[in-house]
C-alpha cells in the first residue's frame, strides 16, 4: 500500500492509501476532519472543496496520492484559534447558512474566490457564476451571495454591506 505524506491545516501528516483513495476519503477517515462534507460523489455538489496548494479543489476528485506533499487546507483550518476568518464570520452575520451541510464548501470556494478576484472586486454576477459547482438545497443562494460580498468588502477594508 502506498503511502502519502502532505501538510494539512499546517500540520504534517502521513498515511498508508489504497491507491484508490479519495482526498476526501483520507481528510475525514484518515485525519478524522469530518467538516469536509461528501454529499453527492459526482463531484457535483462543491460539500467537500478544500484548498490543496492554494487552489479549491473537490477533493472527491482527486486521489489522496495526487496530494503526495502538497499543503491542504481544510474548513478546521481556516479559523485562526477562536477568531473566524472573515468568511465564517459573514456567513454568520449574514444568515449564510440554513441546515449547514453545504456550508464548509461554500465557504472554502468563497476564500478562494476572494482569494483569485482580490477583496473587494466581488460583484453579485460573479459571486452567482463562481458559485455554480455548488449546491445548496436550503437557501436560495441569497444570503450566501450577500456573505460572500459582505466578506470580500470587510476584507478589502471597506466594510460595505451588500445590497
Amino acid at each position: 500500500m502506498p503511502s502519502v505524506s502532505m501538510t494539512v491545516n499546517g500540520r504534517s501528516v502521513s498515511g498508508d492509501v489504497e491507491g484508490r483513495t479519495l482526498l476526501v476519503q483520507f481528510i475525514r477517515e484518515t485525519l478524522g476532519l469530518t467538516g469536509t462534507h461528501v454529499g453527492c460523489d459526482t463531484s457535483q455538489c462543491g460539500a467537500c472543496v478544500v484548498h490543496v496548494n492554494g487552489k479549491a479543489v473537490k477533493a472527491c476528485t482527486m486521489l489522496a496520492a495526487q496530494a503526495d506533499g502538497a499543503e491542504v487546507l481544510t474548513i478546521e483550518g481556516l479559523a485562526g484559534g477562536a477568531d473566524l476568518h472573515p468568511v465564517q464570520e459573514a456567513f454568520r452575520e449574514n444568515h449564510g447558512l440554513q441546515c449547514g451541510f453545504c456550508t464548509p464548501g461554500m465557504i472554502m470556494a468563497a476564500v478562494d474566490m476572494i482569494e483569485r478576484h482580490g477583496a473587494g472586486n466581488l460583484d453579485e454576477k460573479t459571486i452567482r457564476e463562481e458559485l455554480e459547482g455548488n449546491i445548496c438545497r436550503c437557501t436560495g443562494y441569497h444570503n450566501i451571495v450577500k456573505a460572500i460580498h459582505s466578506a470580500s468588502n470587510q476584507m478589502a477594508g471597506t466594510a460595505q454591506a451588500a445590497e
